[in-house]
């Protein structure tokens, strides 16, 4: 039995997913002046490798992909259980 099996009937439950592509420190007078299409440049970059969070906890890593317009995360590896 694989774990997908043993674990299947969970399937549908919702959990948050982070990923974290950079941080930045702003200025209140700056975060207050955002509007609608405004553009954060951040220090990362397509192709960089980055980690995919579920509570906190690592569970896979992957790159940072440009499809378009938008900005995803191309899955690479799983994290191995310890």
């Amino acid at each position: 039995m694989t774990a997908l099996d043993q674990i299947g009937h969970l399937s549908d439950i919702p959990v948050y997913v982070d990923v974290e592509l950079a941080r930045k420190i702003m200025t209140v007078g700056e975060i207050l002046s955002l509007e609608e299409g405004s553009v954060l440049n951040m220090t990362r970059s397509a192709g960089e490798n980055i980690d995919l969070l579920i509570g906190g906890a690592p569970v896979a890593s992957g790159e940072i992909v440009i499809i378009e317009e938008a900005v995803g995360v191309r899955i690479t590896d799983f994290a191995e259980e310890d």
